[in-house]
């Protein structure tokens, strides 16, 4: 079955915790400090196979991890960086975030490989927090926890023209008479249940075509088949638009003409203005005596700029000249893809996250606090304190985050000192 949507769980690798052990050595105070640091976590990248042309890979599975860092071991020795998870999607993936629907990466164009989650970094062994007044630090830094995101993954096609029309208007028969498409056929609605696409060749200036499921009244609301066609237009710039000039099922189609478009309008206004041309279809079927249909889709449809093209499918009749006025449509638009930009950035919604802290007096030190929890195990993994920029980061952390404010109401006082986790500074107003 074709598959054009998917959500799924990503999680990026966890990083390795840094290591606490002390060489064994003559004359070094406790052996000195060698653990090691621990391994980064696996990335959650995306890659375009344009081999795929489906997203049913991910229609059974729905958690995707890469691998975690490994942890630091005794003699200085590094954890192994975690592997990272590369998911390969067709070539037109939209990545959104679940519940907010942002785009978070468009894989098409020239994008087409994308980190969206990095693994966690590796935190630092005992070994790198040695000083001349702490020579044996019993401390290491835990690894930055990995981080996972609910996203949707919705595949749409990228071709340079879209047909699109009631069902039964014969929009995959023009499609396997102008290209090599071999579309299924047939005399009933929703023949077409995924996208066919071929390539109309026109003495080397070739265009892809797509022949989008059928449209009905509704659709833009979810009816029929409703998003699952309007979600495929999104990417073309030009369309063809087919009505059954013959009536042969009984519509007026120039009222099919407006139905269709107001569908488009009430998805995407956008996508109702793009260049269009009608395609008066079945013209070789037309026995009315009364009013030609092809001169009332003209006389309708020419003066608000919407070329009108009498063809036949079946027999061929009017294709090249419908085919060479769509190829000059394309000509005068820009070339490039259309594509949709980043509106959801993963790193901002993972540092905002508001993890909890104590802060309490030492039991074991006099004038002594100690302030812990994952805010200041994050916030550590995150900031390089030996760099000007970095402590003044760490002395905007406190502050913001209302450590000093609970440091004293905690009843600290100056000169006294404040430990976390192997970190120590005395403390000034």
């Amino acid at each position: 079955m074709f598959a054009d949507r998917a959500k799924i769980i990503i999680c990026s690798g966890k990083g390795g915790d840094g290591h606490v052990s002390f060489r064994r050595e003559l004359y070094v105070a406790a052996g000195g400090p060698d653990g090691g640091d621990g391994g980064k976590g696996g990335d959650v990248i995306f890659e375009v196979d344009k081999g795929m042309t489906t997203l049913g890979d991910y229609r059974y599975r729905r958690k995707f991890s890469a691998e975690p860092g490994e942890n630091g071991n005794k003699r200085r020795q590094h954890g192994a960086n975690g592997k990272d998870i590369i998911l390969k999607v067709p070539e037109g993936t939209v990545i959104k975030e679940a519940e907010s629907g942002k785009v978070i990466a468009d894989m098409s164009g020239d994008n087409l490989r994308q980190v969206i989650l990095k693994g966690g970094k590796g935190g630092l062994g005992n070994m790198n927090f040695a000083t001349p007044t702490m020579q044996v630090p019993k401390y290491a830094q835990p690894g930055k926890p990995a981080r996972e995101l609910e996203v949707t993954l919705e595949l749409k096609v990228i071709a340079d023209v879209g047909l699109i029309g009631f069902p039964n208007v014969g929009k995959s028969t023009l499609l396997s008479r102008v290209t090599n498409a071999r579309p299924k056929i047939a005399n009933y609605h929703f023949t077409t249940l995924s996208p066919n696409l071929g390539v109309v060749d026109l003495e080397g200036k070739g265009f892809v075509i797509a022949d989008i499921p059928g449209l009905i009244e509704g659709a833009s609301e979810g009816a029929g088949l409703g998003h699952e066609f309007l979600r495929h237009i999104e990417r073309t710039r030009v369309m063809i638009h087919l009505v059954d000039a013959a009536s042969t099922e009984g519509r007026d189609p120039v009222d099919d003409v407006y139905k269709i478009n107001h569908e488009l309008r009430a998805y995407n206004a956008e996508l109702a203005g793009r260049p269009q041309v009608i395609a008066a279809n079945k013209v070789d079927a037309i026995y009315t005596e009364g009013e030609d249909p092809v001169k009332r889709l003209r006389d309708e449809f020419e003066p608000q700029g919407i070329k009108v093209f009498p063809i036949s499918a079946v027999s061929g009749q009017g294709l090249k000249e419908l085919l060479y006025y769509v190829r000059t449509l394309l000509d005068e638009l820009p070339q490039e893809t259309i594509t949709f930009g980043q509106e959801f950035f993963p790193e901002e919604m993972f540092l905002d996250e508001n993890l909890p802290f104590t802060v309490e007096k030492s039991t074991e030190e006099e004038h002594t606090f100690l302030v812990e929890g994952p805010r200041i195990e994050k916030m550590l993994g995150y900031t390089n304190l030996e760099s000007e920029k970095g402590f003044l980061f760490f002395q905007k952390f406190l502050k913001d985050t209302g450590i000093l404010d609970a440091l004293e109401e905690a009843g600290i006082e100056e000169g006294d000192t404040v430990r976390m986790y192997g970190l120590a500074f005395d403390y000034y107003k």
